[in-house]
């Protein structure tokens, strides 16, 4: 038996798993939710308050925020990778819509984030 641990839409479940024989690999009995581990945290990157510009950049997927590609008061331009995220181990650009100014960063790096949710906004 082997345990594994893993994250779905920020719930953690600890899973053990048998295997039975060279290349069949089982599901044990249900999984158990357990409490969701502290995430290593960066430093803080908001300089600005949350919200602060009028354009925002919100991510296409929910998955983990992996790099922050600009900083406040950085210029971007349209299509400029601002944060990339990961989601199904995949690294996700997420890009600014129109060009401008970043005005703030609202996540860190290893926040849990939801499809949808604002990142950081442009002026």
């Amino acid at each position: 038996m082997k345990s594994y641990t893993i994250t779905v839409n920020g719930n953690v479940y600890d899973v053990l798993v048998e295997e039975n024989g060279a290349d069949a690999v089982t599901s044990a009995p249900a999984a158990r939710p357990t409490t969701p581990k502290a995430m290593p945290k960066a430093a803080p990157v908001k300089a600005a308050a949350q919200g602060a510009g009028n354009i925002k950049v919100a991510a296409g997927a929910a998955g983990k925020v992996f790099k922050l590609e600009v900083s406040v008061g950085q210029k971007v331009e349209k299509g400029d990778t601002v944060i990339i995220i990961e989601a199904m181990k995949m690294e996700i650009p997420v890009v600014a819509p129109e060009a401008g100014t970043v005005a703030s960063i609202d996540v860190t790096v290893g926040d849990m984030i939801e499809a949808g949710q604002v990142l950081a906004t442009l002026n």
